[in-house]
């Protein structure tokens, strides 16, 4: 594979995006990070915006699992297929392979840890010849979604996010939302909260009252 080929323009600007939260708009054809205690959380509401399947690759050895009744607050469960390899490369192969395939719309990866530059710039690759795939057949172009532990830190990412619980009862929850890195924009905060229907909505952050 050419990795030459890869440059911040290499792909197309009018390539359809995944919304987010209604406000966001994530590219399609790369791959993008999500960290933080609710990256997984943050993952199920970019579903939000797909259609059809979603493929999440996991490390079988890890004892962390999605609990079903919570990804029901957010999805139907029978949109996930679930990957468990046995070895860690073998992770990033399977995502690399689903984006290139072209056949689903978003390809989650659960990362014990952050890839390096060369691992992200293949994941680019593999998504643009997905969504190249893609276009003959009418889908949406795949998007590859790493969720890393901590603070992140995936070389190469079109986009990096973190969210943080922040409930301010146990019946008001809440999330903070970081946008900590992007191509094309600037980074920033914001807060989440359930709407009357139990939509995620973005909220003002509360600001400090003057001493």
């Amino acid at each position: 594979m050419d990795l030459t080929r890869l440059t911040r323009t290499s792909y197309r600007h009018d390539r359809p995006a995944v919304p987010l939260l209604g406000r966001f708009r994530l590219a399609g054809g790369r791959a993008h990070e999500v960290c933080g205690p609710a990256r997984r959380r943050l993952a199920l509401w970019l579903a939000r915006g797909t259609e059809g399947t979603i493929l999440w690759i996991r490390p079988g050895w890890h004892p962390d699992r999605l609990h079903m009744s919570g990804v029901r607050q957010e999805i139907d469960p029978g949109r996930l297929i679930f990957v468990d390899p046995t070895r860690p490369e073998d992770i990033l192969w399977s995502m690399e392979e689903a984006l290139r395939a072209g056949i689903v719309p978003l390809v989650v990866a659960d990362l014990p840890e952050p890839p390096g530059l060369t691992p992200v710039r293949r994941l680019h690759l593999a998504a643009e010849a997905g969504a190249e795939t893609g276009a003959e057949t009418g889908a949406r172009a795949p998007l590859g979604l790493l969720l890393t532990p901590g603070d992140g830190g995936a070389a190469g990412v079109e986009t990096r996010w973190r969210l943080d619980p922040s409930h301010e009862t146990p019946q008001t929850r809440g999330w903070r939302l970081s946008r900590l890195r992007a191509r094309e924009a600037p980074p920033g905060e914001w807060r989440i909260r359930r709407g009357p229907d139990g939509t995620p909505e973005i909220a003002p952050l509360a600001q400090p009252q003057p001493a």
